[in-house]
């Protein structure tokens, strides 16, 4: 217990910094952004913390202040008032503002997600049960499948990360802004990476899209967000940001590897991977 304790406050107290790009046991806040994306995403969460932070603060003080001040010792005959209009007007107006100041950097990144500015490249993903397919239509086409590596195969010394890691990897550029569309072939799925600040469903007949930008080259996790049947927890998504130059020369190695990539059968099982 006193070593959950002491790896739960140092965890609470670290810098940003020293938080991973991947979910970690006691971890708190939001993953660090790689992108303009998540980064507005975590500034607005940071300020609806200090503000939520605020509000508890004074309503505990003016709880306090009530008890001790109008308990039944110290105001025996309490007052008949009913009505102020002042107070009434302040806990009006202030609400409003408090409302505004949230509203407008809320929709502004909301607009941010929705609107798709000019793409540099395309990555197109279908989720399936439960591995994804990834095609790059602006590179000949190439296209692969991403399957969880198994438990049982998982190599720590390699830093490789259980239920994370996959036997292929995206890899896209940084400082490029790609557009993502999604799909399903058989029920919804949901493409998430909290780094780069997306989340969308995969929907079976539908294309969906959205975008980011990728501001510092690492590898990224994320996972299904959408319960997608027993083996929702076994389609994880990892992404490997590198330069220019190394996209252009890993997309070279690609069209050769996934030249004859015909497999469209998951070959890891649920009871494997567990």
């Amino acid at each position: 217990m006193l070593k959950r304790l002491s790896v739960f406050l140092a965890t609470l107290f670290a810098p940003a910094a020293a938080l991973a790009d991947f979910p970690k046991s006691w971890e708190l806040n939001l993953q660090p952004p790689a992108g303009p994306l998540a980064e507005q995403m975590v500034n607005f969460h940071t300020m609806l913390l200090w503000i939520i932070s605020a509000i508890v603060v004074f309503v505990f003080a003016l709880l306090v202040w009530i008890v001790i001040r109008y308990n039944h010792k110290r105001n025996p005959v309490p007052s008949t008032t009913t009505h102020n209009t002042l107070i009434e007007v302040i806990w009006t107006v202030i609400p409003v503002i408090i409302l505004i100041v949230v509203a407008v950097p809320s929709f502004k990144v909301l607009f941010s997600q929705g609107r798709i500015p000019e793409a540099d490249m395309t990555l197109k993903i279908t989720g399936y049960q439960w591995y994804w397919g990834y095609e790059y239509p602006d590179q000949d086409g190439i296209s692969f499948n991403a399957y969880m590596i198994p438990e049982k195969d998982i190599d720590p010394s390699k830093g490789q990360k259980r239920l994370l890691e996959t036997d292929n990897e995206v890899v896209l550029p940084v400082g490029k802004i790609i557009r993502v569309q999604m799909t399903a072939a058989d029920v919804i799925h949901a493409w998430t990476i909290p780094a780069f600040g997306v989340k969308k469903d995969a929907v079976p007949g539908r294309l969906n899209e959205a975008w980011f930008k990728i501001d510092k080259p690492g590898v990224y996790y994320g996972q299904c967000s959408e319960i997608c049947g027993n083996g929702h927890s076994y389609m994880p998504i990892k992404v490997r940001a590198v330069t220019e130059a190394e996209f252009t020369a890993w997309v070279a190695e690609a069209k050769t590897k996934f030249s004859h990539n015909t497999n469209f059968t998951n070959p890891v099982s649920v009871a494997e991977a567990q």
